[in-house]
């Protein structure tokens, strides 16, 4: 495919496990051109330099976001800290560039809420509206027609890949779910901070942000919206001495009998980046690790009537650069799959 037939795609906040994660995507990528890649504090820095796996693959710099010249992308990703995309996507928008935003600010519906978890006012409080959630499983028809995606965040997609089907089917209490989740230290991001140093992560595994962590409304969000009424989710996070990958254990009470197993495998059955496990299995988070996918397996123990999900992906694909890359594919037509065909490492 010739550049002329490409799109041009530019990456905000390339620096960090999320943004170099999209590069190695989208350097592969059929039918894209990466026409610019920024960085605050790295710019004029080669992108080698800063990130040897790229070596032979760019001969791009990073550039200032307040020079580089976005306006003539086709697509900007956002790999930024929450707050970043709210203050440069509306002008982008008004330019006729698509966005998506890999951070939280545009996947919540209210804005108030969204003030009250992520501590700062919302800058374009107005675009909420417009902006669709990009959990490809659920919204794919809307991705497909949109400008603005809010990429969901990794806790919440493999939570709501976990329950989709047993709130789709009526057969739960939505009373009483619980996601007991499990990540690995690549989702404090790539910054200095003390509680992901080696020292501090490794032999270790501990819960954190029991009372409540910023993941909880959307996951909320989504899930009510799915069963058209209220659900109430327990959740709790945990930080494992891993680097890479998610593993989310659910609990739901079952309020009718059905075949758990077949309800699953019917409703992912048409899904790329879904791997229904057979019965009896427990997915391994190294199973897909550099991978875009999501292997869930489930259980109902000693035949009860609690049925048990165990859903892992990796954090970093699956859920952000890979989800990213997976709805561009969406806004864009092209094969949904397309640049995504990663085979997870092992061992």
């Amino acid at each position: 495919m010739s550049n002329a037939s490409k799109i041009k795609v530019g990456v905000v906040g390339a620096t960090g496990y999320t943004g170099v994660e999209l590069l190695r995507i989208l350097v592969k990528h059929p039918s894209v051109t990466i026409q610019a890649v920024t960085s605050r504090t790295e710019a004029g820095l080669s992108i080698a330099t800063l990130f040897p796996s790229l070596r032979g693959l760019f001969d791009l710099k990073f550039e200032d976001p307040k020079t580089a010249d976005l306006t003539n992308c086709d697509l900007v990703f956002f790999a930024t800290p929450n707050g970043t995309a709210m203050q440069e996507a509306p002008a982008l928008l008004k330019a006729g560039v698509k966005v998506i935003d890999l951070a939280a600010d545009f996947r919540l519906k209210d804005a108030k809420i969204w003030e009250k978890w992520y501590k700062m006012p919302h800058l374009c409080a107005d675009l909420l509206k417009d902006a669709v959630y990009g959990l490809p499983e659920i919204n794919r028809e809307k991705i497909k027609k949109a400008s603005l995606v809010a990429n969901p965040g990794c806790y919440p997609t493999a939570i709501q890949l976990g329950f989709i089907p047993l709130i789709e089917s009526g057969v739960i209490d939505l009373d009483d779910l619980i996601a007991d989740a499990k990540s690995g230290v690549s989702g404090a991001g790539r910054k200095a901070e003390v509680n992901a140093l080696m020292a501090e992560t490794s032999d270790n595994f501990k819960a954190y942000n029991v009372q409540g962590h910023r993941h909880l409304p959307e996951i909320t969000e989504g899930l009510t919206n799915l069963a058209n009424q209220t659900v109430h989710l327990t959740f709790v996070p945990h930080l494992t001495p891993m680097i890479r990958g998610i593993h989310a254990t659910l609990y739901a009470t079952a309020t009718k009998k059905i075949d758990v197993q077949a309800a699953f495998e019917a409703r992912y059955k048409d899904e790329p980046f879904v791997d229904i496990m057979p019965e009896g299995s427990h997915p391994e988070t190294r199973s897909v690790r550099g991978s875009n996918q999501c292997r869930i397996s489930i259980h109902q123990p000693q035949g009860s009537h609690k049925i048990v999900v165990l859903s892992v992906i990796d954090n970093l694909v699956k859920g952000a650069a890979g989800q990213a890359v997976q709805n561009m594919n969406l806004m864009f037509n092209f094969s949904e799959t397309s640049g995504l065909d990663l085979v997870p490492l092992m061992p």
